[in-house]
Protein backbone atom coordinates (compact mmCIF):
# COMPACT_ATOMS: atom_id res chain seq x y z
CA UNK A 1 0.00 0.00 0.00
CA UNK A 2 2.99 2.50 0.82
CA UNK A 3 4.64 1.68 -2.49
CA UNK A 4 1.18 2.57 -4.51
CA UNK A 5 0.42 5.92 -2.37
CA UNK A 6 4.16 6.73 -3.06
CA UNK A 7 3.67 6.29 -6.49
CA UNK A 8 0.20 8.32 -6.58
CA UNK A 9 1.70 11.42 -4.77
CA UNK A 10 4.55 10.99 -7.48
CA UNK A 11 1.86 11.22 -10.06
CA UNK A 12 0.11 14.26 -8.56
CA UNK A 13 3.12 16.21 -8.12
CA UNK A 14 3.88 15.76 -11.51
CA UNK A 15 0.63 16.88 -12.95
CA UNK A 16 0.68 19.85 -10.50
CA UNK A 17 4.08 20.80 -11.34
CA UNK A 18 2.85 20.57 -14.99
CA UNK A 19 -0.37 22.59 -14.84
CA UNK A 20 1.86 25.53 -12.74
CA UNK A 21 4.64 25.24 -15.39
CA UNK A 22 1.75 25.95 -18.21
CA UNK A 23 -0.07 28.55 -15.75
CA UNK A 24 3.90 30.04 -15.75
CA UNK A 25 4.15 30.06 -19.73
CA UNK A 26 -0.23 31.60 -20.05
CA UNK A 27 0.97 34.06 -17.80
CA UNK A 28 4.10 35.22 -19.39
CA UNK A 29 2.76 34.65 -23.17
CA UNK A 30 -0.31 37.37 -21.54
CA UNK A 31 2.49 39.87 -20.53
CA UNK A 32 4.44 39.88 -23.48
CA UNK A 33 1.17 40.37 -25.87
CA UNK A 34 0.15 43.03 -23.62
CA UNK A 35 3.20 44.83 -23.89
CA UNK A 36 3.47 44.29 -27.93
CA UNK A 37 -0.26 44.92 -28.53
CA UNK A 38 -1.37 47.47 -25.76
CA UNK A 39 -4.58 48.72 -28.00
CA UNK A 40 -5.96 45.64 -28.49
CA UNK A 41 -8.80 44.69 -26.26
CA UNK A 42 -8.59 40.64 -26.95
CA UNK A 43 -11.93 40.20 -25.14
CA UNK A 44 -13.60 41.92 -28.63
CA UNK A 45 -10.81 41.31 -30.93
CA UNK A 46 -8.52 38.08 -29.76
CA UNK A 47 -4.81 37.83 -30.90
CA UNK A 48 -3.50 34.75 -33.07
CA UNK A 49 -2.28 32.45 -30.27
CA UNK A 50 -1.92 28.96 -31.84
CA UNK A 51 -2.80 27.29 -35.47
CA UNK A 52 -6.68 26.73 -36.00
CA UNK A 53 -7.55 22.66 -35.92
CA UNK A 54 -10.47 23.35 -37.61
CA UNK A 55 -8.86 25.77 -40.28
CA UNK A 56 -6.62 23.61 -42.31
CA UNK A 57 -6.52 21.01 -45.02
CA UNK A 58 -6.25 17.28 -43.98
CA UNK A 59 -2.81 16.52 -44.93
CA UNK A 60 -1.38 19.16 -42.02
CA UNK A 61 -1.09 17.63 -38.28
CA UNK A 62 -0.82 20.11 -35.09
CA UNK A 63 1.09 19.06 -32.11
CA UNK A 64 2.88 21.19 -28.82
CA UNK A 65 -0.63 22.97 -28.04
CA UNK A 66 -1.11 23.56 -31.80
CA UNK A 67 2.30 25.47 -32.26
CA UNK A 68 3.96 22.50 -34.35
CA UNK A 69 2.60 21.69 -37.89
CA UNK A 70 3.77 18.26 -39.96
CA UNK A 71 2.91 17.33 -43.28
CA UNK A 72 1.37 14.10 -43.41
CA UNK A 73 0.39 13.76 -47.07
CA UNK A 74 1.63 12.15 -50.10
CA UNK A 75 3.76 15.22 -51.27
CA UNK A 76 4.02 14.06 -54.87
CA UNK A 77 2.20 17.42 -57.29
CA UNK A 78 1.45 20.87 -56.17
CA UNK A 79 -2.08 19.27 -55.77
CA UNK A 80 -0.89 17.85 -52.49
CA UNK A 81 0.27 21.04 -51.14
CA UNK A 82 -1.40 22.02 -47.63
CA UNK A 83 -2.24 24.96 -45.23
CA UNK A 84 -3.64 25.77 -41.84
CA UNK A 85 -4.53 28.94 -40.94
CA UNK A 86 -3.93 30.99 -37.54
CA UNK A 87 -7.04 30.92 -34.83
CA UNK A 88 -7.96 34.63 -35.17
CA UNK A 89 -7.24 37.14 -37.72
CA UNK A 90 -4.41 40.03 -36.83
CA UNK A 91 -6.40 42.79 -35.20
CA UNK A 92 -6.63 46.41 -36.90
CA UNK A 93 -5.63 47.55 -33.24
CA UNK A 94 -2.50 46.07 -33.43
CA UNK A 95 -0.75 48.67 -35.43
CA UNK A 96 2.36 46.30 -36.11
CA UNK A 97 2.34 42.52 -35.57
CA UNK A 98 4.61 40.03 -36.11
CA UNK A 99 4.79 36.69 -35.48
CA UNK A 100 8.11 33.87 -36.31
CA UNK A 101 8.34 30.19 -37.91
CA UNK A 102 11.29 27.98 -36.93
CA UNK A 103 12.07 25.20 -39.61
CA UNK A 104 12.72 22.24 -37.33
CA UNK A 105 12.62 20.13 -40.87
CA UNK A 106 12.82 21.17 -44.53
CA UNK A 107 11.63 17.36 -45.26
CA UNK A 108 11.98 15.95 -48.59
CA UNK A 109 12.19 18.93 -50.96
CA UNK A 110 11.28 22.25 -48.21
CA UNK A 111 8.24 23.11 -50.58
CA UNK A 112 7.56 25.69 -47.46
CA UNK A 113 5.14 28.77 -47.34
CA UNK A 114 5.03 31.35 -44.71
CA UNK A 115 2.56 34.35 -44.86
CA UNK A 116 -0.44 35.81 -44.50
CA UNK A 117 -4.41 34.25 -46.17
CA UNK A 118 -8.08 35.85 -45.99
CA UNK A 119 -10.74 33.59 -43.83
CA UNK A 120 -12.23 31.18 -46.83
CA UNK A 121 -8.71 30.76 -48.86
CA UNK A 122 -8.49 26.98 -50.09
CA UNK A 123 -6.02 25.17 -47.81
CA UNK A 124 -5.37 22.68 -49.66
CA UNK A 125 -2.52 25.28 -51.73
CA UNK A 126 0.43 27.46 -50.74
CA UNK A 127 0.27 30.55 -49.03
CA UNK A 128 0.16 33.49 -51.44
CA UNK A 129 -1.06 31.28 -55.26
CA UNK A 130 -4.70 32.37 -54.36
CA UNK A 131 -6.75 35.78 -54.17
CA UNK A 132 -6.08 37.28 -50.68
CA UNK A 133 -3.23 35.18 -49.78
CA UNK A 134 0.26 36.25 -49.69
CA UNK A 135 3.68 33.51 -49.14
CA UNK A 136 7.06 33.84 -48.47
CA UNK A 137 8.65 30.41 -50.05
CA UNK A 138 11.50 28.67 -48.98
CA UNK A 139 12.47 26.38 -51.84
CA UNK A 140 13.26 29.26 -54.65
CA UNK A 141 12.86 32.48 -52.40
CA UNK A 142 10.40 34.13 -53.93
CA UNK A 143 7.28 36.30 -52.95
CA UNK A 144 3.96 35.17 -54.05
CA UNK A 145 0.95 37.56 -54.10
CA UNK A 146 -2.59 35.95 -54.92
CA UNK A 147 -0.64 34.64 -57.79
CA UNK A 148 0.91 31.54 -58.48
CA UNK A 149 4.03 33.22 -60.27
CA UNK A 150 6.60 34.37 -57.74
CA UNK A 151 8.75 37.11 -57.60
CA UNK A 152 12.45 36.99 -56.35
CA UNK A 153 12.17 38.39 -53.13
CA UNK A 154 15.54 36.72 -50.66
CA UNK A 155 17.41 33.84 -49.61
CA UNK A 156 15.55 30.46 -49.73
CA UNK A 157 15.32 28.80 -45.90
CA UNK A 158 16.22 25.27 -44.55
CA UNK A 159 16.86 23.07 -41.21
CA UNK A 160 17.34 25.54 -38.59
CA UNK A 161 16.20 29.20 -39.88
CA UNK A 162 13.59 31.82 -38.35
CA UNK A 163 11.42 33.60 -40.45
CA UNK A 164 9.68 36.42 -39.21
CA UNK A 165 6.41 37.80 -41.26
CA UNK A 166 5.55 41.55 -39.76
CA UNK A 167 2.26 42.96 -40.91
CA UNK A 168 2.02 47.30 -40.99
CA UNK A 169 -1.33 47.76 -40.68
CA UNK A 170 -0.88 51.20 -40.39
CA UNK A 171 0.75 51.53 -44.29
CA UNK A 172 -0.72 47.98 -44.82
CA UNK A 173 2.68 46.68 -46.15
CA UNK A 174 4.14 43.79 -45.22
CA UNK A 175 7.52 42.41 -44.56
CA UNK A 176 9.90 39.34 -43.45
CA UNK A 177 13.23 38.88 -41.29
CA UNK A 178 15.44 35.90 -42.24
CA UNK A 179 17.11 34.98 -38.48
CA UNK A 180 16.89 38.58 -37.17
CA UNK A 181 17.58 40.75 -40.45
CA UNK A 182 14.84 42.08 -42.39
CA UNK A 183 14.25 41.02 -45.95
CA UNK A 184 12.87 44.46 -46.89
CA UNK A 185 8.90 45.36 -48.01
CA UNK A 186 7.10 41.84 -49.62
CA UNK A 187 3.58 43.16 -50.05
CA UNK A 188 1.71 46.43 -50.44
CA UNK A 189 -2.05 47.06 -50.36
CA UNK A 190 -2.96 44.56 -47.62
CA UNK A 191 -6.47 43.70 -47.34
CA UNK A 192 -7.94 43.78 -43.55
CA UNK A 193 -8.43 40.55 -41.63
CA UNK A 194 -5.68 38.55 -42.61
CA UNK A 195 -4.68 35.52 -40.54
CA UNK A 196 -0.89 34.22 -40.23
CA UNK A 197 -0.66 31.33 -42.17
CA UNK A 198 1.85 28.32 -43.25
CA UNK A 199 1.68 25.79 -46.05
CA UNK A 200 3.79 22.63 -46.56
CA UNK A 201 3.85 20.21 -49.43
CA UNK A 202 6.97 17.45 -48.86
CA UNK A 203 6.95 14.73 -46.53
CA UNK A 204 9.31 15.19 -43.48
CA UNK A 205 8.46 19.05 -43.60
CA UNK A 206 8.30 20.29 -39.70
CA UNK A 207 7.81 23.86 -38.62
CA UNK A 208 7.24 25.62 -34.94
CA UNK A 209 5.05 28.73 -34.52
CA UNK A 210 5.93 31.97 -31.99
CA UNK A 211 3.57 33.93 -31.93
CA UNK A 212 4.85 35.48 -28.46
CA UNK A 213 5.18 32.60 -26.70
CA UNK A 214 8.84 33.53 -26.41
CA UNK A 215 10.64 36.29 -27.37
CA UNK A 216 11.85 36.62 -31.09
CA UNK A 217 14.46 36.57 -32.87
CA UNK A 218 14.03 39.67 -34.67
CA UNK A 219 13.82 43.20 -32.54
CA UNK A 220 10.15 44.18 -33.67
CA UNK A 221 9.86 45.97 -30.50
CA UNK A 222 12.40 48.70 -31.84
CA UNK A 223 10.42 48.90 -35.29
CA UNK A 224 7.48 49.59 -33.19
CA UNK A 225 9.46 52.43 -31.30
CA UNK A 226 10.25 53.70 -34.86
CA UNK A 227 7.13 53.69 -36.06
CA UNK A 228 5.64 55.71 -32.52
CA UNK A 229 8.01 58.24 -33.09
CA UNK A 230 7.09 58.70 -36.76
CA UNK A 231 3.53 59.23 -35.71
CA UNK A 232 4.33 61.40 -32.71
CA UNK A 233 5.93 63.72 -34.96
CA UNK A 234 3.08 63.64 -37.56
CA UNK A 235 0.85 64.69 -34.53
CA UNK A 236 2.82 67.20 -33.16
CA UNK A 237 3.81 68.91 -36.52
CA UNK A 238 0.21 69.56 -37.47
CA UNK A 239 -0.35 73.52 -37.07
CA UNK A 240 -2.35 74.08 -34.22
CA UNK A 241 -0.65 76.73 -32.37
CA UNK A 242 -2.53 79.36 -30.38
CA UNK A 243 -5.96 78.67 -32.57
CA UNK A 244 -6.57 75.41 -29.79
CA UNK A 245 -9.63 76.92 -28.25
CA UNK A 246 -10.65 77.15 -31.95
CA UNK A 247 -10.17 73.71 -32.88
CA UNK A 248 -11.95 72.25 -30.06
CA UNK A 249 -14.91 74.86 -30.22
CA UNK A 250 -14.99 73.51 -34.16
CA UNK A 251 -14.95 69.72 -32.82
CA UNK A 252 -17.49 69.81 -30.60
CA UNK A 253 -19.97 72.55 -33.36
CA UNK A 254 -19.64 69.33 -35.63
CA UNK A 255 -20.08 66.61 -32.95
CA UNK A 256 -23.32 68.79 -32.31
CA UNK A 257 -24.30 69.30 -35.79
CA UNK A 258 -23.90 65.18 -36.37
CA UNK A 259 -26.16 64.23 -33.62
CA UNK A 260 -28.93 66.97 -34.72
CA UNK A 261 -28.59 65.65 -38.14
CA UNK A 262 -29.12 61.88 -37.60
CA UNK A 263 -32.01 62.73 -34.85
CA UNK A 264 -30.26 61.95 -31.98
CA UNK A 265 -32.28 63.96 -29.91
CA UNK A 266 -31.33 62.97 -26.35
CA UNK A 267 -27.95 62.54 -27.33
CA UNK A 268 -27.79 66.04 -28.68
CA UNK A 269 -29.15 68.18 -25.90
CA UNK A 270 -27.33 66.08 -22.91
CA UNK A 271 -23.84 66.84 -25.48
CA UNK A 272 -25.42 70.88 -25.89
CA UNK A 273 -25.60 71.00 -22.23
CA UNK A 274 -22.27 69.83 -21.33
CA UNK A 275 -20.55 71.81 -23.71
CA UNK A 276 -22.47 75.08 -23.24
CA UNK A 277 -23.78 74.89 -26.93
CA UNK A 278 -27.58 75.45 -28.02
CA UNK A 279 -28.88 73.05 -30.31
CA UNK A 280 -30.19 75.14 -33.25
CA UNK A 281 -33.44 73.05 -34.71
CA UNK A 282 -36.84 72.18 -31.94
CA UNK A 283 -36.29 68.94 -30.63
CA UNK A 284 -39.97 68.53 -32.16
CA UNK A 285 -38.63 68.80 -35.77
CA UNK A 286 -35.70 66.36 -34.92
CA UNK A 287 -38.49 64.40 -33.78
CA UNK A 288 -40.48 64.53 -36.98
CA UNK A 289 -37.41 64.21 -39.44
CA UNK A 290 -36.55 60.69 -37.10
CA UNK A 291 -40.33 59.74 -37.99
CA UNK A 292 -39.58 60.52 -41.64
CA UNK A 293 -36.12 58.71 -41.94
CA UNK A 294 -37.89 55.38 -40.01
CA UNK A 295 -40.57 54.93 -42.33
CA UNK A 296 -38.06 55.23 -45.67
CA UNK A 297 -35.87 52.92 -43.97
CA UNK A 298 -38.90 50.00 -43.19
CA UNK A 299 -39.66 50.92 -46.80
CA UNK A 300 -43.26 52.60 -45.84
CA UNK A 301 -42.66 55.31 -48.28
CA UNK A 302 -46.36 56.25 -49.03
CA UNK A 303 -46.90 56.98 -45.52
CA UNK A 304 -43.19 58.64 -45.99
CA UNK A 305 -44.49 61.24 -48.46
CA UNK A 306 -47.59 61.69 -46.71
CA UNK A 307 -46.01 62.67 -43.50
CA UNK A 308 -43.18 64.97 -45.51
CA UNK A 309 -46.19 66.68 -46.93
CA UNK A 310 -48.30 66.67 -43.66
CA UNK A 311 -45.37 68.84 -41.37
CA UNK A 312 -43.38 70.18 -44.58
CA UNK A 313 -45.88 71.84 -46.64
CA UNK A 314 -44.23 72.57 -50.59
CA UNK A 315 -41.18 71.00 -49.43
CA UNK A 316 -42.01 68.26 -52.33
CA UNK A 317 -42.97 70.59 -54.93
CA UNK A 318 -39.97 72.93 -54.33
CA UNK A 319 -37.82 69.86 -54.82
CA UNK A 320 -38.70 67.97 -57.48
CA UNK A 321 -35.80 65.60 -57.85
CA UNK A 322 -36.34 64.68 -54.28
CA UNK A 323 -39.90 63.48 -54.76
CA UNK A 324 -39.38 61.78 -57.61
CA UNK A 325 -36.43 59.64 -55.46
CA UNK A 326 -38.74 58.84 -52.80
CA UNK A 327 -41.38 57.81 -55.90
CA UNK A 328 -39.31 55.67 -57.78
CA UNK A 329 -38.39 54.23 -54.34
CA UNK A 330 -42.24 53.61 -53.90
CA UNK A 331 -42.35 51.93 -56.80
CA UNK A 332 -39.52 49.37 -56.06
CA UNK A 333 -41.39 48.96 -52.27
CA UNK A 334 -44.53 48.27 -53.96
CA UNK A 335 -43.16 45.72 -56.41
CA UNK A 336 -41.62 43.96 -52.95
CA UNK A 337 -44.54 43.96 -51.74
CA UNK A 338 -43.18 46.15 -48.79
CA UNK A 339 -45.05 49.41 -49.21
CA UNK A 340 -48.19 47.68 -47.70
CA UNK A 341 -49.42 50.76 -46.29
CA UNK A 342 -49.58 52.75 -49.38
CA UNK A 343 -53.40 54.03 -49.96
CA UNK A 344 -54.29 54.57 -53.56
CA UNK A 345 -54.37 58.57 -53.11
CA UNK A 346 -52.88 59.13 -49.76
CA UNK A 347 -49.59 59.63 -51.55
CA UNK A 348 -49.63 61.99 -54.34
CA UNK A 349 -47.65 65.32 -54.86
CA UNK A 350 -49.91 68.04 -54.43
CA UNK A 351 -49.98 68.73 -58.15
CA UNK A 352 -51.70 65.00 -58.66
CA UNK A 353 -54.49 66.28 -55.90
CA UNK A 354 -55.02 68.55 -58.52
CA UNK A 355 -55.54 66.13 -61.37
CA UNK A 356 -57.41 63.81 -59.16
CA UNK A 357 -59.39 65.56 -56.39
CA UNK A 358 -61.79 62.74 -55.51
CA UNK A 359 -61.13 59.89 -52.82
CA UNK A 360 -61.50 56.33 -53.50
CA UNK A 361 -64.84 55.48 -51.32
CA UNK A 362 -64.55 52.23 -48.97
CA UNK A 363 -65.11 48.81 -50.01
CA UNK A 364 -68.25 47.61 -48.35
CA UNK A 365 -70.39 44.64 -48.42
CA UNK A 366 -73.28 43.89 -51.12
CA UNK A 367 -76.59 43.27 -49.41
CA UNK A 368 -77.00 40.99 -52.38
CA UNK A 369 -75.42 38.92 -55.51
CA UNK A 370 -76.59 38.52 -58.60
CA UNK A 371 -77.55 35.33 -60.55
CA UNK A 372 -74.44 35.25 -61.96
CA UNK A 373 -73.01 33.74 -58.87
CA UNK A 374 -70.27 36.28 -58.69
CA UNK A 375 -69.30 38.43 -55.53
CA UNK A 376 -70.13 42.08 -56.07
CA UNK A 377 -68.86 45.66 -54.08
CA UNK A 378 -70.65 48.42 -53.35
CA UNK A 379 -69.96 51.84 -53.46
CA UNK A 380 -66.67 51.17 -55.68
CA UNK A 381 -65.19 54.01 -57.79
CA UNK A 382 -61.46 52.73 -58.45
CA UNK A 383 -60.28 49.08 -57.66
CA UNK A 384 -56.62 49.96 -55.67
CA UNK A 385 -54.35 47.87 -54.69
CA UNK A 386 -51.26 48.81 -53.10
CA UNK A 387 -51.64 52.30 -54.97
CA UNK A 388 -52.35 50.73 -58.19
CA UNK A 389 -55.43 51.51 -59.48
CA UNK A 390 -57.16 48.55 -62.03
CA UNK A 391 -60.00 48.69 -64.19
CA UNK A 392 -61.60 45.39 -66.12
CA UNK A 393 -65.30 44.05 -67.10
CA UNK A 394 -65.54 40.16 -67.36
CA UNK A 395 -67.83 38.66 -69.31
CA UNK A 396 -68.62 35.21 -68.37
CA UNK A 397 -66.61 32.95 -70.56
CA UNK A 398 -64.05 34.11 -72.86
CA UNK A 399 -66.82 33.06 -75.44
CA UNK A 400 -70.16 34.77 -74.39
CA UNK A 401 -71.00 38.11 -75.38
CA UNK A 402 -70.14 41.08 -73.05
CA UNK A 403 -73.34 42.70 -71.48
CA UNK A 404 -73.66 46.37 -71.47
CA UNK A 405 -72.09 48.39 -68.68
CA UNK A 406 -74.83 48.43 -65.76
CA UNK A 407 -76.75 51.65 -64.68
CA UNK A 408 -75.78 53.94 -61.55
CA UNK A 409 -76.15 52.08 -58.58
CA UNK A 410 -75.80 48.39 -60.06
CA UNK A 411 -73.57 45.87 -59.40
CA UNK A 412 -70.60 45.35 -61.55
CA UNK A 413 -69.10 41.57 -61.33
CA UNK A 414 -65.15 41.43 -60.70
CA UNK A 415 -63.66 38.12 -59.92
CA UNK A 416 -59.68 38.46 -59.21
CA UNK A 417 -58.82 41.12 -57.56
CA UNK A 418 -54.96 41.00 -56.71
CA UNK A 419 -53.57 42.38 -53.40
CA UNK A 420 -50.27 42.31 -52.57
CA UNK A 421 -49.91 39.24 -55.44
CA UNK A 422 -52.68 37.42 -53.97
CA UNK A 423 -55.89 37.20 -55.76
CA UNK A 424 -59.22 37.70 -53.91
CA UNK A 425 -62.66 38.34 -55.03
CA UNK A 426 -64.50 41.05 -53.99
CA UNK A 427 -67.95 41.94 -54.92
CA UNK A 428 -68.38 45.87 -57.04
CA UNK A 429 -71.24 47.78 -57.50
CA UNK A 430 -70.65 50.97 -59.91
CA UNK A 431 -72.48 54.34 -58.35
CA UNK A 432 -70.46 56.57 -60.10
CA UNK A 433 -67.88 55.84 -62.58
CA UNK A 434 -68.65 52.83 -65.17
CA UNK A 435 -65.26 51.01 -65.62
CA UNK A 436 -63.05 47.95 -66.65
CA UNK A 437 -61.44 45.95 -63.68
CA UNK A 438 -57.58 44.94 -64.75
CA UNK A 439 -56.14 42.00 -63.09
CA UNK A 440 -52.66 43.13 -60.99
CA UNK A 441 -50.35 40.42 -60.46
CA UNK A 442 -47.13 41.71 -58.82
CA UNK A 443 -47.79 45.31 -59.66
CA UNK A 444 -48.06 44.01 -63.26
CA UNK A 445 -51.00 45.28 -65.32
CA UNK A 446 -53.19 42.07 -67.58
CA UNK A 447 -55.57 44.39 -69.35
CA UNK A 448 -58.24 43.16 -71.66
CA UNK A 449 -56.54 43.86 -74.83
CA UNK A 450 -52.80 43.70 -73.99
CA UNK A 451 -52.08 42.88 -70.52
CA UNK A 452 -48.50 41.90 -69.26
CA UNK A 453 -48.07 39.20 -66.64
CA UNK A 454 -44.41 38.46 -65.91
CA UNK A 455 -43.02 40.17 -68.54
CA UNK A 456 -45.15 38.25 -71.24
CA UNK A 457 -47.87 39.77 -72.68
CA UNK A 458 -51.27 38.45 -72.89
CA UNK A 459 -53.68 39.29 -76.18
CA UNK A 460 -57.72 38.42 -74.97
CA UNK A 461 -60.07 39.35 -78.09
CA UNK A 462 -63.03 41.36 -76.47
CA UNK A 463 -66.31 41.45 -78.27
CA UNK A 464 -67.64 44.83 -79.02
CA UNK A 465 -71.69 44.09 -79.18
CA UNK A 466 -71.62 46.67 -76.19
CA UNK A 467 -72.58 50.82 -77.18
CA UNK A 468 -71.37 52.20 -73.90
CA UNK A 469 -67.98 53.12 -73.70
CA UNK A 470 -66.03 51.43 -70.63
CA UNK A 471 -63.95 54.30 -69.35
CA UNK A 472 -60.46 53.37 -67.87
CA UNK A 473 -58.75 55.15 -64.65
CA UNK A 474 -54.95 54.64 -63.85
CA UNK A 475 -53.97 56.68 -60.98
CA UNK A 476 -50.55 56.68 -60.31
CA UNK A 477 -50.25 56.69 -56.49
Amino acid sequence: MSGQSTGCGFLMSVVVHGDSALNEQEKELNQRLRQLYPAVNENETPLPRSWSPKDKFSYIGLSQNNLRVHYKGHGKTPKDAASVRATHPIPAACGVYYFEVKIISKGRDGYMGIGLSAQGVNMNRLPGWDKHSYGYHGDDGHSFCSSGTGQPYGPTFTTGDVIGCCVNLINNTCFYTKNGHSLGIAFTDLPPNLYPTVGLQTPGEVVDANFGQHPFVFDIEDYMREWRTKIQAQIDRFPIGEREGEWQSMIQKMVASYLVHHSYCATAEAFAKSTDQAVHEELASIKNRQKIQKLVLSGRMGEAIETTQQLYPNLLERNPDLLFMLKVRQFIEMVNGTDSEVRCLGGRSPKSQDSYPGSPRPFSSPGHKASSSQPYLTGFDSNCCNGVTSSKSHSSSPHSHKSCPPAAGSTLPVSDISINGSRSQQPITSNDVDMEVDHFTNGVTESSSNGFLNGSSKHTAEPDDCDADMGRLSVAC
